[in-house]
């Protein structure tokens, strides 16, 4: 019950705003319209204001939970409308400071030592305050400058109990709103929660920072500012101070002496080279968490900040989106169809013709226009909506990569208009690509691997043993379903042949492994014959099978 005053008062500030379609959609609050007149006015005018301005403004007069809860909307641009998406994204996380005494107090807390002994110098007043967290500026006994992240006293139970309040806001959505399948307000919640819950750990957000400056270890084009462990903890978090200036911040740039041009195209390398070299990337990429090096004129680099937001993607994803980016560079809309299914983005049961045309619908009309004009993210955008239509099952890390796409184009054509995205991104993926997947890559993760599999190899005969067996009395799944005998000696002979080819195939691998581990005096060649044959001898029994 205590919830329920809460949930009055965001229908209160809604209706203030003008935000009727919501109230309406929650129908136990639509008795308060008649209750308008005697709710006061905002602040600012909101007659004249679109929807996603009013949204925006309702939503920073709620408080900072349902400011987070806006800027996830804001990248949900496959559920929510394209002017409500830009209106959302607009939203600032910035709230008054917590008094400098209190984030002493954590600190020591935290550190367990008195602050003198941790920072020859600690700034009461904060650089920067935020609803998670404040920073502080401080410096070492040896004279370095550092900044130190500290979480708001309280935050902890004041999240939770905000959460509450937008689970019971979700699940009236989820019963009311008429388009509630499309918004799916639960997951959208579970989004802001697992958000949230990222946040409040300081200790894996220095983590963060410090695999991604790992990632970028040469410093030329990203630089990570350097995590200071023995002075972070959960609540805490020391990194080393750095100066720069906003990638939004063009005048600026420009008086620095920077080329514009290069830094854009660079900026669309690192992006590309984190999501499908590192598989980890930074998610929060906007102008004010990408900072650009005064002090590198003639060599540009960017310097990132705030790692409380990283994505990464399964193996499997990110091979896939790596071959949909392909194909769409160069129009193969065909493959770019087939692809969605092999991933098992889309049912099995998909036309791919209808697909295919779907694709070619919404590609060919950018394509229609010079390259320099054409806005991947925009494009991916759209893609993602229309593939809605064929049941897309789209997956919560491929919406923070089309965030951080969104986020990436929009700094590389703020600091490059004509930027042709596609130019420099194409070669960058196949690149990338080409030393993912090389066979001396290959073969390294086959040494990698080789101790797993000598540990499982003696169960193998056991495993292949038991797996006839249960063939034998018909328990086997495949077999479920078959109703003749027929039928079932067919299929045994296709997964008999399946069997012996892969057991020949794996046999051949492993020999060929051993050759090249342990007698490597013998030379690659032979090794390399004997592991290609074990190849065909895979494809041989799963050709066989089918």
């Amino acid at each position: 019950m205590t919830v329920v005053p809460r949930l009055l008062r965001v229908a209160i500030v809604l209706l203030r705003y003008r935000l009727d379609e919501l109230v309406d959609a929650t129908h136990l609050f639509r008795p308060l319209k008649l209750l308008r007149p005697l709710l006061g006015r905002p602040v600012v005018d909101v007659r004249p204001l679109a929807r996603g301005a009013r949204l925006r403004l309702a939503l920073t007069e709620l408080g900072p939970i349902f400011v987070k809860a806006g800027q996830v909307l804001s990248t949900r641009r496959d559920l929510v409308p394209e002017d409500i998406a830009d209106e959302l994204a607009l939203l600032q996380d910035q709230v008054p400071p917590f008094p400098g005494v209190e984030a002493k107090a954590i600190v020591e807390a935290e550190l367990k030592a008195p602050l003198s002994r941790l920072y020859a110098r600690f700034d009461e007043t904060p650089l920067a305050s935020a609803s998670i967290a404040q920073v502080h500026a401080a410096e070492l006994s040896d004279g370095r400058a550092v900044v130190v992240k500290v979480l708001r006293p309280g935050i902890d139970a004041k999240i939770a109990r905000d959460v509450r309040l937008l689970h019971s806001l979700g699940l009236l959505a989820q019963r009311w709103h008429p388009n509630a399948d499309k918004i799916r307000p639960l997951d959208v919640v579970a989004e802001v929660e697992k958000m949230l819950e990222h946040e409040l750990d300081l200790q894996r957000e220095g983590a963060s920072a410090s695999l991604l400056r790992r990632n970028f270890a040469s410093g030329v084009d990203l630089y990570v500012p350097e995590v200071h462990w023995d002075l972070t903890a959960q609540r805490v978090l020391t990194l080393e101070r750095v100066h720069g200036i906003s990638s939004d911040d063009i005048a600026a740039i420009d008086a620095a002496g920077i080329d514009r041009k290069a830094l854009a195209a660079k900026g669309v390398r690192v992006f590309y080279e984190q999501v499908f070299r590192d598989n980890f990337f930074h998610a929060d990429a906007h102008p004010g968490n990408i900072w650009v090096d005064p002090t590198r004129t003639t060599e540009p680099r960017f310097i990132a900040l705030d790692f409380g937001i990283m994505g990464s993607l399964p193996e499997a994803d990110q091979y896939w989106l790596a071959q949909n980016f392909i194909a769409l560079f160069e129009r193969d809309y065909a493959r770019i169809a087939k692809l969605h299914v092999d991933a098992g983005w889309m049912p099995s049961t998909v036309r791919l013709d209808e697909l295919e045309a779907a694709v070619r619908t919404v590609c060919e009309p950018y394509f229609t226009r010079p390259l320099s004009q054409i806005s991947l993210a925009e494009l991916v955008v759209k893609l993602f909506q229309t593939a809605r239509r064929f049941e897309l099952t789209l997956q919560p890390q491929l919406i923070l990569l089309q965030k951080t796409l969104l986020n990436i184009e929009g700094v590389g054509r703020l600091l490059d208009p004509e930027i042709d995205i596609w130019a420099v991104a194409h070669p960058v993926l196949k690149r990338i690509l080409r030393e993912r997947y090389s066979p001396l890559r290959t073969l390294r993760e086959v040494r990698k691997r080789l101790p797993e599999w000598f540990h499982l190899a003696p169960r193998l005969p056991e495993l292949v043993h038991d797996s006839l067996e249960r063939i034998a009395r018909g328990e086997h799944r495949l077999l479920a379903d078959v109703d003749t005998l027929s039928h079932q000696s067919h299929l045994l002979r296709r997964l008999l042949r399946m069997i012996a080819g892969g057991a020949f195939g794996a046999t051949l691998l492993l020999c060929a492994t051993l050759l090249w581990a342990l007698a490597p005096q013998h030379g690659p060649w032979l090794p390399l014959g004997m592991g290609v044959a074990g190849v065909l001898a895979f494809g041989w029994g799963w050709m066989r099978s089918h």
